[in-house]
């Protein structure tokens, strides 16, 4: 028969849903170390997985940030040259208070920059006087870019090199530019 203190410890068993051991009825309960281990390697496993397809996103954003830069440019050669002919082709734009100066209907080199809203992008008008070369970031090898060409006239829109859209920098050819 049990004793009352027996009894006791049995009640109190049932009540809480908790086992428990030792005539304190104290006893102890968690992970063991191998389980903690277990769960660590599949976690390392997983990551191993995942890591990869997140570890690239600096060159994804520095080409979507150049394919960006380029449909600024034509988008603000198209807006200027419609504003252009909307003024009677006088070669010179005024858009927002501020005066452009065009090239057969179109922004001229100087102007691109402002226009076309490339703050934080690199210019190179230096290599060619009718180009303007917009890099993502400093001239270097590899660096992302594309290259605004004047219009030559003739009623013909400014042209983009390379012809594909965006471009990397090239240092092996002379001058410097943009394939």
């Amino acid at each position: 028969m049990p004793t009352n203190k027996e009894s006791s410890m049995t009640l109190r068993y049932v009540i809480s849903g908790c086992e428990k051991s030792g005539p304190q009825g104290s006893g102890q309960s968690g992970f063991t170390l191998i389980e903690l281990i277990m769960v660590i390697v599949i976690l390392g496993i997983l990551s191993a997985f995942a890591l990869p397809k997140f570890a690239d996103f600096t060159s994804d954003a520095e080409a979507a940030t150049i394919e960006g830069a380029l449909g600024g440019v034509k988008s603000a050669a198209a807006i200027a040259h419609a504003a252009d002919l909307a003024g009677g082709s006088t070669g010179t734009i005024t858009l927002e208070g501020t005066n452009y100066t065009l090239v057969n209907g179109y922004p001229a080199v100087a102007n691109l920059a402002d226009l076309a809203g490339l703050d934080g992008f690199v210019i190179d008008t230096t290599t060619v006087a009718t180009k303007a070369s917009v890099l993502v970031k400093a001239a270097a090898q590899g660096v992302l870019c594309f290259t605004y060409v004047q219009s030559a006239g003739g009623g013909a829109p400014p042209a983009f090199e390379p012809t594909s859209g965006t471009g990397t920098w090239d240092l092996a050819t002379d001058p410097d530019e943009c394939n």
